[in-house]
């Protein structure tokens, strides 16, 4: 009963754009921050973005401009709206929940197991 399940991960071609998706167990939901995190086989994992249960959102460098995060709270739903996606963007991301304050660097108690990215040029 307590998960976080993503979908939406696929190929596309550089400069192309994805949608990911990320449904909530209730009780997960409730918590005070969610984040994307982005992981793969060349890089340790990495935060995206996060977002408060009120709204305010946060962005790691690298996807300033090009990244959306956002949340359906009648779905239980946390999304993350990719543009401009390059070749580097691969990898497995990842959607967590936390009721730490809401930082990439901050601590999360759940995880979910992600869904794979891949750009090719």
């Amino acid at each position: 009963q307590v998960r976080l399940v993503e979908s939406g991960g696929g190929s596309v071609e550089a400069g192309g754009s994805l949608t990911l998706s990320c449904v909530a167990s209730a009780h997960i939901y409730s918590a005070y921050c969610m984040a994307w995190f982005r992981q793969s086989p060349s890089k340790e994992r990495e935060g995206v973005a996060t977002i408060e249960s009120s709204g305010n959102t946060n962005y790691a460098d690298f996807v300033k401009g090009r990244f959306i995060i956002s949340k359906d709270d009648a779905k239980r739903t946390l999304y993350l709206q990719m543009n401009g996606l390059k070749p580097e963007d691969s990898g497995r991301y990842i959607c967590a929940a936390g009721y730490d304050v809401c930082s990439i660097a901050g601590v999360y108690e759940y995880w979910g197991q992600g869904t794979q990215v891949t750009v090719f040029g």
